[in-house]
């Protein structure tokens, strides 16, 4: 998957975690399916061991209340797309 179209997903999904935030009352029950869900795709997006931690951080972000507004799948494209040289160096043999 190219890494801009998982830039582009990322940002569709924490969209969809800040959708509990539109609704209140009904909104925090989303997230009780939301928030297992979105740690499930970080782990498809993001292979590995880091796919594995933000995956779990995702979903403890989202099913934690108050935290919807941290946008964790971003935060890890640039994790892994910015600061990792580890698949910087994987993208260049690609």
């Amino acid at each position: 998957m190219n890494k801009y179209t998982k830039l582009a997903l990322g940002i569709l999904f924490d969209a969809l975690g800040y959708v509990s935030f539109l609704i209140p009352g009904i909104g925090e029950f989303s997230d009780i399916v939301w928030a297992p869900l979105s740690g499930w795709l970080m782990t498809k997006l993001y292979k590995g061991k880091a796919g594995k931690i933000a995956g779990v951080i995702s979903f403890t972000e989202e099913a934690l209340p108050g935290f919807d507004v941290i946008p964790t799948f971003t935060l890890m494209w640039i994790y892994t797309y910015v600061f990792s040289k580890e698949e910087s160096a994987i993208e260049i043999k690609n």
